[in-house]
């Protein structure tokens, strides 16, 4: 069945109001994809969907869907049946849902909950949206040290149902602080009368809760850890985040870093309003537009050079386009490198002594091509050999430039992925024209 008789589906079984074939269609297809073919649906044919679901389908539809059809299958549902959803849901999800609504309903819903469970998603909802606090789960299983493995099993039947991740077991002392963790699988192969404390492991990778969720998600990753547990200062467990949560951070850190690095903001999507684009874009384009002026101030200091040979307007930006590129292919490796903390400011010099060869060995073999083709079709040697050195240098320049705003970007704090291409084009610019014009000035006499 093709993407779009399936959807035609789906709104069929809606318009006939059959509940039953709707349950036979869930049990067959999965949530994500449920989701994903409501999101063009409008809110007529939302509220008919959702009023045939069982609370429990509905919870897992939320939970598969992008934060904007949260919202939207969210305003289809009145606060006591929402919170019937909620009942199936994780509380991070919960806390990612209620964070997005306004604030008079997120209060009232607030307010519904049990007091256990409305202090839990209260505390996780102040803590900032990107921070490890923001994206943990308390849904998990931490056991006292002192019990013995049967003991242990027991507990993690009766509460297993309700921890997001059961193969990791986290393993406290008296006082509640994390002393260890241990595994699902050696519980079961152990001797039933061995204490926790017997099989824990006690080297275990924590993070704090207003720590960046990139640093979290970075742990995970170099770790191989199937989830990571958020701790107080006191090393007291309140969360953990699962694997699940952090293939979204990088996913999500991964799409900020792309548009970060074109100038553009991760808050906009093509359904932002004109108004919020203008204010998002029009900044960084405006930036833009005075590093294109310096290098066109550049260009304008050798006018009386360029009208005496014409060549040089036609050629002159073959070396700053190659510059361009050059250093682009730079900054996105280090953009990388410096997200997964592959590379610091203090590791630096080797790496960037590399891109200088680089950009010598790279500068010379396109320039070499370079010079011979302009030679041909201009018939001035001359020419070819000044592009030839103009290539190398503006390739030692973007390799350098490519290499070190970032680097400085986050030696500064900043993001290194914030509009590096725009620092890093004006200096290809700026000092490719320089040295190009620079050298045709110098050699005047051989060109004319």
């Amino acid at each position: 069945m093709s993407e779009e008789e399936k959807k035609n589906e789906l709104l069929e079984i809606c318009e006939a109001g059959d509940r039953e074939r709707l349950q036979t269609y869930f049990s067959e297809h999965e949530p994500i994809d449920i989701a994903q073919e409501t999101e063009e649906w409008d809110s007529e044919d939302l509220q008919k969907l959702t009023s045939l679901m069982e609370e429990d389908d509905l919870a897992y539809l939320m939970e598969q869907a992008e934060d904007k059809q949260r919202i939207r299958l969210a305003r289809t549902l009145d606060n006591k049946r929402l919170l019937v959803a909620f009942g199936y849901m994780q509380k991070d999800d919960i806390v990612d849902m209620l964070s997005d609504f306004p604030i008079g309903r997120r209060k009232d819903v607030l307010n519904l909950m049990k007091a256990g469970d409305r202090k839990i998603i209260t505390d996780l909802l102040n803590y900032p949206d990107d921070s490890a606090g923001g994206i943990m789960t308390t849904q998990y299983i931490a056991l006292r040290e002192d019990l013995t493995l049967s003991d242990a099993l027991k507990k993690i039947r009766e509460i297993g149902a309700r921890s997001e991740v059961i193969e990791t077991i986290y393993v406290t002392n008296s006082a509640g602080q994390l002393t260890g963790s241990a595994d699902l699988r050696d519980l079961l192969s152990e001797p039933e009368d061995h204490l926790l404390r017997d099989i824990e492991d006690t080297h275990v990778i924590t993070v704090r809760p207003e720590e960046d969720q990139e640093e979290a998600a970075h742990l995970v990753s170099k770790y191989d850890l199937k989830s990571i547990p958020v701790v107080s200062n006191t090393n007291r467990i309140l969360g953990i985040i699962t694997v699940d949560d952090v293939i979204d951070v990088i996913q999500e850190e991964a799409n900020e870093d792309m548009l970060q690095m074109a100038g553009v903001s991760g808050e906009e999507s093509l359904d932002t309003s004109l108004a919020e684009s203008i204010r998002l874009r029009l900044p960084w384009l405006l930036v833009n537009l005075a590093t294109a002026f310096l290098a066109s101030f550049t260009v304008k200091a050798f006018e009386s050079t360029i009208a005496q040979v014409v060549a040089l307007s036609a050629t002159m930006t073959i070396v700053t386009g190659m510059g361009g590129n050059a250093g682009s292919q730079t900054m996105s490796i280090l953009v990388r490198d410096l997200a997964n903390g592959d590379i610091s400011w203090d590791k630096a010099k080797k790496p960037l002594f590399k891109e200088i060869l680089l950009g010598l060995v790279d500068g010379a073999a396109c320039g070499l091509v370079t010079g011979i083709i302009v030679w041909l079709v201009y018939g001035n040697a001359w020419l070819g050999v000044i592009i030839f050195i103009a290539m190398i240098g503006n390739l030692v320049v973007s390799g350098t430039f490519g290499f070190l705003v970032p680097v400085v970007l986050k030696k500064l704090h900043a993001d290194p992925a914030i509009s590096s291409s725009i620092f890093v084009t004006t200096a290809t610019d700026v000092l490719g024209f320089f040295i190009f014009l620079g050298l045709a000035k110098a050699f005047l006499s051989k060109l004319i």
